[in-house]
Formats: structure tokens, C-alpha cells, sequence
């Protein structure tokens, strides 16, 4: 048996990473995929994006990483950007802008230099990992979406099982094409009802088959509100709000 711990969505919120990680070392995974967005909109872009370092020093092949639509809105970040942003979404737009002034250069780099997508095999199962879904890094597999919606999605891909995140919500698909789609949802930003962290627990037996489950960790989201208000720019209670 593999075990495998995704994680998806962390948005600079330390708090949350660090109570996954501890259920994580719980769990004790062989491997750890990490499905991107590890900056903007938090409060310490630093600290994740190091931590995943530290994690892929760990692990070293164990540990698979990609690149989020926020890491590359960083990493790419131009004044049009953030302008753009501040139009569409004031708060995002505002944190945009601070992001790239505290988070580390070395750190801009490492997401900046991180694969949309990537594939891997396990015991015979080939997964695809993605952030939105194989075809486009931003698009959304939300929970009740039509299956022939997310067929148009997946086609492409010739994986078993396509992870990804990006909306922040949890939820999973099996196909008639015999694909199956798992959204690990966030660990930093959850949508869910009551906004606690979500990350995956996967199982790859030595015949390929695979068994996942869905983990809400606990935490003080109070906290973190408290943490992102310090951040002090406009609308900044706005994205307060959201957490």
C-alpha cells in the first residue's frame, strides 16, 4: 500500500498548514502531491511556500508540487494585473499587490519555475495532477457539475484519476470514460460550510486500485481573520471575511 497526502489551496495561511501537516504526520504518507496555490490572499506567503521546500527536501521524490493560478498571478505580476484585479476584486487586487512586496524573491522564483501539470504512476494507476483541470489552470470542477461537463473537461487526459483543486471545495466524479476526478478542496481558503481545511488522504494498492477520503482539520479561524486584518491595505476587511 501507498499512502498519499493532497494538498491543494494553502494561500499563505500558516495556521491552517501547519494543523494539516500535524494530521498529515498522522497519517504518515509515503508521498505528498501538493496541487498549488501556496500564496496570495493569506498572511504569510513566506511561510508555505518554505514549508513546501522544506517538504520537497524531506520527501525528495515522494513529494510532487505544481503551480497555482495565484503562485503564477505572483510570479508573472505586472501593474495592468493588479489594476485589472482591483477592478474585478478589490480585496484580491489590494493583496495582489502587498504579496509581491513581502514574499521572498527566492520564493517568487520557486513558483514561478513550478510545472502547471504533471503525471505520475503508481503501481500500474496513472494520475494526472493539475490545479483547475487538465485543460486549463483556472477552470473550475465544482461539486454538482453535469458528468458529460466534466467529460469535455478531462478528455485529453489519458490519466485513471486527475486530482486538482482550485475552487476550494471538495468533491469527486467517476465517469463513463472510466476516469475518476477527485478535488482535494483547500487548506488555507476552505469554501466549505463551516470554512475548515480540507485535504485528501489517498491509498494505491499493489494492483493499482485506489481508495480516498476527504479530511476536515479543526482550527481557529478567528486567528486567522485576526492575522490577515494586521495586513492593514484597503478592503482588507473583505478578505477577512472570506475566511
Amino acid at each position: 500500500m501507498i499512502k498519499i497526502a493532497v494538498i491543494s489551496d494553502i494561500h499563505g495561511n500558516k495556521l491552517a498548514l501547519d494543523n494539516v501537516l500535524e494530521d498529515i504526520n498522522k497519517f504518515n504518507p509515503d508521498k505528498i502531491f501538493c496541487l498549488g496555490d501556496l500564496i496570495l490572499a493569506g498572511y504569510n506567503p513566506n511561510y508555505t511556500v518554505k514549508k513546501m521546500i522544506e517538504l520537497k527536501e524531506q520527501y525528495k521524490d515522494n513529494f510532487e508540487i505544481i503551480q497555482g493560478n495565484t503562485d503564477k498571478m505572483v510570479a508573472y505580476c505586472t501593474p495592468g494585473l493588479i489594476e485589472k484585479t482591483k477592478n474585478a476584486f478589490p480585496c484580491m487586487g489590494y493583496s495582489l499587490e502587498e504579496d509581491v512586496k513581502i514574499t521572498n524573491r527566492e520564493y517568487i522564483d520557486f513558483v514561478k519555475n513550478l510545472p502547471e501539470k504533471k503525471s505520475v504512476e503508481i503501481n500500474g494507476l496513472k494520475l494526472e495532477l493539475v490545479h483547475g483541470s487538465p485543460r486549463n489552470q483556472s477552470e473550475n470542477i465544482f461539486p454538482d457539475l453535469e458528468v458529460e461537463k466534466v467529460e469535455e473537461m478531462v478528455k485529453s487526459c489519458n490519466a485513471d484519476l486527475i486530482l486538482c483543486g482550485h475552487t476550494h471545495i471538495p468533491c469527486g466524479y467517476t465517469l463513463n470514460s472510466g476516469k475518476t476526478v477527485i478535488n482535494a478542496g483547500s487548506v488555507g481558503r476552505s469554501m466549505t460550510k463551516d470554512k475548515m481545511p480540507v485535504y485528501l488522504q489517498l491509498t494505491v494498492d499493489n494492483m493499482g486500485q485506489f481508495f480516498s477520503e476527504h479530511r476536515i482539520i479543526k482550527y481557529d479561524i478567528e486567528q486567522v481573520k485576526r492575522h490577515i486584518l494586521t495586513r492593514g491595505f484597503p478592503c482588507v476587511e473583505d478578505l477577512a471575511n472570506m475566511f
